[in-house]
């Protein structure tokens, strides 16, 4: 396993400005990069995940992030380490805005260790995206609010069409 290659989970429902941050961010860190879109199947998803892969790429693509070291993906089935281990990576990357993300990550961060001897890597995000979360853009897009200041250009488009509801 290398740690020059990292596994940057999300649900990404829908991707932010701030997932792209950490996605940058772990660009520059490491050699290669897979974005993987996870389920969680303790949220009630707003986009299928065909949707948010179409997302991202589009996102990654026009923010010029991809600097030919960055993968999307999704995974499904099955442990998030197994698509870790499977890709070669030796290291998880997250994005933790708040002690309440700390306190939700830590404890799977220390199974990964022990499960598969993947380590997790915590970014601070930037402030201008510290409060920002999937969750609130969701709220915000269904009341018919401008979610354009917490979203890359696609997702915005995206959700400004009405397509999300659809």
């Amino acid at each position: 396993m290398s740690n020059r290659i990292a596994v940057v989970p999300g649900s990404f429902d829908p991707p932010t400005l701030g997932h792209l941050d950490v996605i940058g961010r772990a660009a520059r860190l490491y050699d290669e990069v897979h974005v993987v879109v996870v389920h969680n199947p303790g949220k009630e998803a707003m986009l299928p995940i065909a949707q948010r892969l179409a997302l991202l790429e589009q996102s990654i693509a026009e923010s010029g992030l991809d600097g030919g070291n960055v993968t999307v993906a999704s995974w499904s089935v099955g442990l998030l380490v197994d698509y870790a281990s499977d890709v070669g990576a030796g290291v998880l990357v997250k994005g933790i805005r708040s002690q309440v993300d700390v306190a939700y990550e830590t404890p799977m961060a220390i199974v990964n260790r022990n499960l598969a001897g993947i380590e997790t890597v915590f970014l601070l995000p930037d402030p201008s995206h510290a409060l920002v979360s999937s969750s609130l853009v969701r709220q915000v897009a269904a009341l018919g609010g401008d979610v354009s200041p917490y979203v890359p250009g696609p997702v915005a488009r995206f959700l400004d069409t009405g397509d999300a509801a659809r």
